[in-house]
């Protein structure tokens, strides 16, 4: 009497369920963990944002977690085990400086491809697409522009135009902002390149929840440049008034302190006003055509 065995295929290995609440667990732990190091670092700003952005991502998964295929092999195990690794090594390494921030910003992206392999393997990666491009605008759009552009000069002319349009004698040297009593310098920090890069995560994200038509996606993007790098030049602006004042105490709260999460709040919500405006304006012209079809 022989008996049949059924080869079950080495490179395919199916994900139970409960094998799904370790990999929440895990997405969790290393949330938990990007969220402490940014804490820490004093980027109080990038926490807001990152909590915003994971909430994104968050939505998107519930919307679709009973349509995803979590089906994985025994290399993009590896590969995500590999990558969870380094990401827990470096999180116990890195102290402070730049390497840290670099790493800050890249980490959620890596952190979402591990996560990705280990459920869903090389070929279900298309399956997290939307969340996998949230987490890219979420850190690595701010490392690449502003290791490519200094968008400097073209903040303080911008500032400085403002200044002398509301009618202060003001002269501009580079990137100096002088006043007859007091001058500021635009340092890089300044320009309104990581008020950009938010923005653009944000139209990204809106982009993706809540779409629009096509022809209107690259206004979005657009419109999320121009209010970044604008509201961004008005608190320039302010700033240089406020230095020529002698006011140490309020430059320091709208330069570092809280007053420059409000400017960031107002960039957030003139953004979200505009994309609601556009959704409202696209459900009125579905209704009309709806009407024109009766």
């Amino acid at each position: 009497m022989t008996s049949k065995c059924k080869a079950i295929p080495f490179t395919k290995v199916k994900s139970p369920k409960n094998t799904q609440l370790w990999l929440l667990g895990i997405g969790a732990g290393l949330i938990a963990i990007n969220l402490t190091l940014t804490w820490k670092s004093g980027d109080v700003a990038q926490v807001g944002m990152s909590v915003l952005f994971l909430l994104a991502v968050a939505s998107l998964l519930e919307d679709k977690r009973h349509n995803l295929n979590f089906e994985s092999g025994i290399f993009p195990s590896v590969l995500g085990g590999l990558l969870i690794g380094i990401v827990l090594w470096q999180s116990a390494t890195f102290d402070h400086g730049d390497l840290l921030e670099i790493f800050l910003r890249v980490s959620p992206l890596i952190s979402g491809l591990a996560v990705g392999l280990l459920a869903s393997g090389f070929k279900g990666l298309k399956q997290y697409w939307q969340e996998l491009t949230i987490l890219f605008f979420l850190g690595i759009p701010k490392l690449l522009l502003s290791s490519l552009f200094d968008i400097s000069p073209l903040t303080a002319k911008f500032s400085a135009f403002l200044l002398w349009y509301s009618g202060f004698e003001v002269s501009l040297q580079g990137v100096f902002i002088n006043l007859p009593t007091g001058s500021v310098k635009v340092y890089s920090a300044c320009s309104g390149i990581e008020s950009i890069c938010y923005l653009l995560g944000i139209a990204v994200i809106c982009l993706l929840v809540f779409p629009i038509q096509p022809q209107r996606r690259i206004l979005v993007l657009i419109m999320a440049i121009a209010f970044g790098f604008i509201i961004n030049g008005i608190r320039v602006a302010m700033l240089a008034v406020i230095s020529a004042q002698k006011n140490l105490q309020a430059f320091n709260y709208w330069h570092e302190g809280d007053g420059s999460l409000i400017f960031g709040i107002i960039q957030v919500m003139v953004f979200t006003l505009f994309y609601i405006f556009l959704l409202r304006q696209q459900e009125k012209n579905n209704r009309d055509s709806a009407e024109l079809k009766k």
